[in-house]
């Protein structure tokens, strides 16, 4: 359950919210954190029995409980379809939050044509096609949000991750420019920069004692920045209380860049 002590949105009851990449890390945060507010989610994943299991969890404790569709985004015509059974049974789409990701630790000289692609299929390309995808709903309802998860690597700059670095750093033009494509549509187009955020995945794979020291060393924050602490910012820039905000980015990594 989540602690009282942090902001209702009241906003938020009962819009549509889609999430792409929702059933772990991050993702799984930001699904649970829209549902407990009352709104009503579909996400979308490759992960199915994690995505079920967050389902089932949330079930006992929210009003709508979030709504599951397995989709490989690196196929747009997939996405496009799923958006669209996604929009059906959620009555619309108010938000979305571009958040499927991979960061997958690789060489430069590794690198070939073909992983680069992929990457590219995994860390970019979705992020526009399900903008496109969602764009007749909200330009119909006259408003929206439009969360995109960048990552502050390319900011510092991150390295043994290069293909994934260039999409991170795409992803902030991708928002600005969309941010005054869409705007004049009501729609709000905003970018969250997560830093080093101790996720289970990150905690299994990368999570040693020395670079766990190089984050402590490298934050202004000497603690973990969790899940939910990314998962409150989106809340913030979905509801209505920004709703004068977009064009921006947002950082969230303990005071790191």
């Amino acid at each position: 359950m989540l602690s009282d002590l942090f902001a209702t949105y009241p906003s938020l009851r009962g819009r549509a919210v889609l999430v792409t990449g929702g059933a772990t890390g991050i993702g799984a945060s930001i699904v649970e954190h829209f549902a407990r507010q009352g709104a009503r989610v579909a996400f979308f994943d490759v992960q199915d029995e994690e995505a079920r299991g967050l389902v089932e969890r949330l079930r006992p404790g929210v009003e709508t409980a979030p709504v599951f569709f397995h989709c490989d985004l690196t196929s747009v015509s997939e996405l496009k379809t799923r958006v669209g059974e996604a929009i059906e049974a959620v009555g619309g789409v108010d938000v979305l939050v571009n958040n499927a990701a991979n960061d997958q630790r690789h060489k430069i000289e590794d690198v070939t044509e073909e992983y680069f692609d992929q990457s590219i299929a995994v860390n970019l390309r979705p992020q526009f096609f399900m903008i496109q995808a969602v764009l007749p709903a909200m330009k119909g309802a006259g408003r929206g949000s439009i969360i995109n998860m960048s990552s502050i690597s390319w900011m510092i700059p991150s390295t043994g991750v290069p293909v994934y670095v260039t999409a991170k750093a795409a992803i902030v033009g991708l928002t600005r420019t969309m941010a005054h494509e869409l705007g004049p549509a009501g729609i709000r187009v905003n970018a969250v920069l997560p830093g080093a955020i101790a996720t289970e995945k990150q905690k299994r794979l990368v999570y040693t004692p020395e670079y766990k020291a190089e984050i402590m060393a490298s934050q202004a924050l000497k603690r973990d920045i969790l899940p939910e602490d990314v998962a409150r910012l989106v809340l913030f820039l979905a509801a209505d209380d920004s709703s004068a905000i977009t064009n921006q980015s947002y950082v969230i990594d303990g005071g790191w860049v």
